[in-house]
C-alpha cells in the first residue's frame, strides 16, 4: 500500500508509475493533478469565498522565498487558504513543523517526464483520489480528471473540506480510508 498527501502524491504516483507491481493499492490525498491532466484548476471559485483578506492577499501575491523563515512566514499567514474552515484543529494544525525552502523549490522546479500521463495505464493497482470539494490548493476538477487516469481509480469526495481533510474532517476521512486501505 502506498498512500500520499499532495505534494507527496507527485513521488507516489512516479514510484507507482516505475514499479506498478509492487503497488498494491495507492491512495492519494488531494493530489496537485494540473501536471498531469489538461483540466483547468477551479481553485479559484474557492478562493474567492475565503473570508480572511490578509491570508488571501499574501496567497495572491505569492511566496517570500528570499529566505526560510521568510517562506515559513508567508506559509503561516496564507494557512487558512488550505482549509475550509479555520477553527482551533485547523489552526493547531497549520501551527505543526516548517517548510523546507530548498524541497519547495525543488518541487516547483522539477519538470515531469512528458509522457507520465499516459504512463499511468500501467498502475492497475485499485486507485482512490481523495478530493477535498472546496480545495483552494489544489482545486477540484483536475482532481476528479486525476482519478480517470487510472485504469482502477475511484474518487472520494469529502465535502466542507480543503486541503487536509483528516484534519477538518477526521470522521469521514478515517471511514473514507479504512474502506479503500481495508476492504472487507
Amino acid at each position: 500500500m502506498l498512500v500520499a498527501h499532495s505534494a507527496g502524491t507527485r513521488l507516489a504516483i512516479s514510484y507507482a508509475v516505475q514499479r506498478p507491481q509492487r503497488v498494491e493499492r495507492l491512495m492519494l490525498i488531494t493530489p496537485p493533478a494540473t501536471y498531469l491532466v489538461d483540466v483547468p484548476s477551479d481553485a479559484d471559485e474557492f478562493i474567492a469565498d475565503q473570508p480572511d483578506g490578509q491570508a488571501l492577499a499574501a496567497f495572491m501575491a505569492g511566496p517570500d522565498l528570499s529566505t526560510e523563515d521568510a517562506y515559513n512566514a508567508w506559509q503561516q499567514t496564507t494557512a487558512p487558504i488550505g482549509y475550509r474552515k479555520w477553527d482551533v484543529a485547523e489552526q493547531a494544525h497549520a501551527r505543526t513543523g516548517r517548510f523546507d525552502l530548498a524541497a519547495a523549490l525543488a518541487y516547483f522546479g522539477a519538470a515531469p517526464p512528458e509522457d507520465l500521463a499516459a504512463r499511468i495505464s500501467a498502475v492497475t493497482a485499485p486507485t482512490l483520489v481523495v478530493a477535498g470539494a472546496q480545495d483552494c490548493l489544489t482545486g477540484f476538477a483536475p482532481v476528479l480528471a486525476l482519478a480517470e487516469l487510472f485504469p482502477n481509480g475511484e474518487v472520494a469526495v469529502i465535502d466542507e473540506c480543503g486541503h487536509y481533510p483528516w484534519v477538518e474532517r477526521p470522521g469521514e476521512f478515517r471511514a473514507v480510508a479504512d474502506d479503500f486501505l481495508f476492504p472487507i
